[in-house]
């Protein structure tokens, strides 16, 4: 049996400011984000197993993201811990904010990394993940795929 790619798709709002941006996103703003998550194996042939025909059940992958990303970045702000932001931040969760203090700059780009990251370390052995994208905007996105890395 061939190999079948399977996506989910989850939705979740953040916010986050680019530190030392010449444009508008330096501004602390936020965004409706959408998040595609592929992956790809076999289905389980084995016809006494409950999954029979999955190669991975949606509910499955759709506890895997909700831990990882949705429920950790939903209602969040998300800041490069490491600029001056982090004083806007603390005053931010000493006020009861959710705000996530990132290695990185909280571009898209560099969220989808982190997220593929996430993701892949509580996937199956079996399973691999294929690629995400991440929309940002109607008309922005940045996409993740497995066979560029």
């Amino acid at each position: 049996m061939g190999k079948i790619r399977i996506t989910k798709q989850f939705s979740f709002e953040t916010g986050h400011a680019l530190y030392g941006y010449d444009g508008k996103c330096r501004n602390v703003h936020g965004h409706s984000y959408k998040l595609s998550v592929t992956v790809i194996g076999t289905p389980i042939t084995d016809t006494t197993h409950v999954k029979q025909g999955m190669v991975i059940d949606f509910g499955d992958l759709k506890k895997i993201v909700k831990e990882e990303i949705v429920d950790e970045f939903d209602h969040a702000t998300v800041f490069n811990k490491n600029t001056p932001h982090v004083e806007l931040a603390k005053e931010l969760a000493d006020r009861g904010h959710n705000v996530i203090l990132a290695d990185y700059q909280p571009t898209s780009e560099n969220m989808v990394i982190d997220f593929a990251a996430k993701i892949t370390a509580r996937l199956p052995k079996n399973i691999r993940l294929h690629s995400l994208k991440l929309q940002e905007t109607e008309t922005s996105f940045a996409e993740w795929f497995a066979s560029d890395n």
